[in-house]
């Protein structure tokens, strides 16, 4: 009996680092949501693609904003879902908005990162804002994140928002993938800290950067045909010296990321592994291993809960069944934690073993297609930074 208990150990301590690496995550919390007198002016840039269902409330959720010097470009993508005509009809009524018609996409180029860069052509602020258009801003957003951006010396403010999940595979699975993230990159604080290029990550719902520092690392362009342009820069502002910092807001920014699984895993599948092999430093050698590897973590939660099954079934020895039943139980207590954390029914926790299995599902299915990217009608391909 306590030799099946001893290998379950790795299985509680690894939560407990995931825990330890959110210790000492900033919050826009303790920053002032009033703007100085001297205020720098913001240019926020929204690329939208079909975002009908989105486009509306996210910008109208900026233009509540309490900032005082700021405008609002949004940047159509050859809508075909009546997105511009959304927007036209925002801008009519607030000066403050302009929509750019996106032209056509070049060869090379990721459609948002093509659309970012127009938008920021246009831009007139000494700070820009990219943000995605399913997000929701809270009022004091843009005043606390400048005020953030201004203590931290930061080039690039990245904020971490408040996950919106609605549907069940959405709470599933949404917790599992944050958390895979946090346990390659650590929390805010650990990527803010981060040195090395590969330990850099930003989130692109949310980016607040300076124009200076857009021009001198060449902005979109640098990262024109990489499928997670948000990693991608935050990798490239740290190796030009830049600093690169990432807080927690999740009472001022949310996201509704995906509304079924069909989008779950088309949108995670065109991110993680494309996005993933740019998280490590490997030749051409490693890079064909680690598609074949790739999928494996996700076995981490799925192999327990089964030999406990076989086990308590008389298949395979009680030792089998004694591991993976206590296994089972730990890691449900900390998927507990993490659901509670989420705003989610705790209840969910229970279900890790399946939450995993998708993933599994995903990340092999992501490997599978390598280079191969697509998204909102669009084929890509997304080489690998390090060949």
């Amino acid at each position: 009996m306590l030799i099946p208990l001893l290998c379950a150990l790795p299985w509680v301590l690894v939560p407990l680092v995931l825990v330890w690496r959110m210790r000492d995550a900033t919050s826009l919390d303790t920053f002032s949501p009033r703007a100085p007198d001297d205020a720098p002016h913001v240019t926020v840039i929204v690329p939208a693609r079909n975002e009908a269902r989105n486009i509306e409330g996210c910008a109208r959720s900026i233009l509540a904003s309490t900032y005082p010097r700021f405008d609002l470009i949004i940047v159509d993508d050859h809508s075909t879902d009546g997105t511009g005509d959304i927007a036209r009809r925002i801008a009519a009524d607030d000066a403050r908005v302009r929509v750019l018609s996106n032209p056509d996409l070049p060869a090379g180029w990721f459609g948002k990162q093509w659309a970012c860069h127009n938008g920021a052509q246009g831009a007139a602020g000494t700070l820009l804002l990219f943000t995605d258009a399913d997000t929701r801003h809270g009022p004091e957003l843009i005043a606390r994140s400048v005020a953030a951006m201004r203590a931290g010396r930061s080039d690039l403010l990245s904020v971490v928002g408040e996950q919106t999940l609605v549907g069940f595979w959405e709470r599933l699975l949404q917790p599992h993938v944050f958390s895979l993230i946090l346990l390659r990159f650590g929390g805010p604080g650990d990527v803010s800290r981060a040195t090395n290029p590969v330990d850099k990550i930003a989130n692109g719902q949310f980016m607040l950067l300076t124009r200076a520092g857009y021009d001198l690392t060449g902005g979109h362009d640098a990262v024109r045909d990489h499928v997670a342009e948000d990693l991608r820069m935050a990798q490239e502002w740290c190796r030009h010296g830049l600093q690169v910092d990432f807080v927690m807001g999740r009472d001022f920014l949310s996201t509704r990321m995906y509304e079924s699984l069909g989008e779950i895993v088309r949108g995670w599948g065109k991110n993680v592994y494309a996005a993933g092999r740019d998280t490590f430093t490997l030749g051409p050698v490693g890079q064909g291993v680690l598609r074949v590897i790739f999928p494996l973590p996700s076995l981490w939660e799925i192999a327990p809960a089964v030999m406990a099954v076989l086990g308590w079934a008389g298949i395979v020895s009680h030792g089998w069944a004694v591991w993976g039943s206590a296994v089972y139980v730990a890691t449900s207590c900390f998927w507990a934690v993490v659901y509670r954390w989420a705003r989610q029914p705790v209840w969910y926790a229970l279900l890790h073993p399946l939450a995993s299995a998708t993933i599994f599902y995903i990340c092999a299915r992501a490997a599978w297609k390598g280079d191969a990217v697509e998204w909102k009608g669009r084929a890509y391909t997304s080489p690998s930074a390090t060949r």
